[in-house]
């Protein structure tokens, strides 16, 4: 499998640097880049960078990408200026909160990566029973600190809370207890708030890296289908991740006992070994299950087990 890296490789642009693709691609920036462009890379499609570097070249013909940050690409996203890209579910959340100008985008595939929470924390000595309270110490509202200033409203308002929201600029976790009685910000885990004598006192939704396509590109069948093919792509480079391949010989009178214990997507493939001595057996089986399928195979009777990674898997 492709490792992570940390730049775009540079290559040599083949176009010029006002030629573009009939597909507009947006890849994240930040905390998403690495983990984006190692599945990409890992489904066959290589990624180069531009002389401008913000312009990486995509080893698809006719895709144009741009790298944006995350933010930026669900406003492109939503008003139609970038048919695809990769986002958190987070911002497209807090856009929908906030009532945005322009089209949901069409969320196509759930990547897992950079798994987050979005919560609500808050110093430690003034939560009440573990609990945000209702009000500040002095009677007040409470401030609530939040780049996601929507979706913080709405949790405010479904809970019936009496506060205020402080848009900030970064770094959310600082401004408590002096400048804001609570935050609400995404977290992986949790070792900036606790840094900060910050504890987690609700939580908003959950977030990852997703493919989201625009509204305008998957109601054009030809830009669809292009973009629906590059998520399976993506999908298969995914369920590899999941699934190891196990290979495994067999006698005859013990094949049905071997099948049996192999948890494979549909069926296991069995084909005759040389000399008509037995079968061979081969299956994708989910990874996290790999150390108690090799125990079970070994009591049904198999031999010979051979356990490689498989790169890509399609359904």
């Amino acid at each position: 499998m492709t490792s992570a890296s940390t730049d775009i490789e540079p290559q040599a642009e083949s176009q010029s640097a006002t030629s573009v693709g009939d597909l507009h691609l947006a890849l994240p920036k930040g905390r998403m880049h690495d983990g984006v462009l190692d599945l990409i890379r890992a489904a066959g499609v290589s990624v180069g960078r531009s002389e401008r570097g913000y312009r990486p070249k995509l080893g698809l013909n006719g895709v144009e990408c741009k790298l944006l940050k995350p933010r930026a690409i669900v406003e492109m996203l939503a008003i139609g200026r970038r048919d695809f890209g990769f986002a958190g579910a987070d911002w497209v959340e807090e856009d929908i909160a906030a009532g945005e100008p322009g089209s949901r985008p069409v969320e196509l595939l759930d990547t897992g990566l950079d798994p987050v929470r979005l919560v609500v924390a808050a110093p430690v000595g003034a939560l009440d029973g573990g609990s945000l309270p209702a009000r500040g110490i002095d009677g007040r509202p409470l401030v609530i600190a939040s780049e996601y200033v929507a979706l913080t409203r709405r949790w405010i308002e479904e809970r019936g809370i009496e506060a205020q929201v402080l848009r900030s600029y970064g770094a959310t976790e600082v401004l408590p207890p002096e400048d804001a009685d609570a935050i609400v910000d995404n977290v992986a885990t949790g070792a900036t708030l606790a840094a900060n004598g910050l504890a987690v006192c609700g939580e908003v939704m959950r977030s990852s890296t997703r493919l989201y396509a625009s509204v305008a590109a998957m109601d054009d069948p030809s830009k669809r289908t292009r973009i629906e093919d590059f998520a399976v792509l993506l999908d298969s480079v995914l369920q590899a991740r999941k699934r190891a391949l196990i290979e495994v010989n067999v006698s005859a009178d013990r094949l049905d006992a071997v099948v049996a214990a192999l948890p494979c997507m549909r069926q296991p493939t069995v084909s005759t070994l040389h000399g008509q001595e037995g079968y061979a057996v081969k299956a994708a089986v989910p990874r996290e299950q790999l150390a108690s399928v090799i125990g079970a195979l070994r009591t049904a009777g198999g031999t010979d087990v051979i356990v490689t990674t498989p790169q890509q898997i399609v359904a």
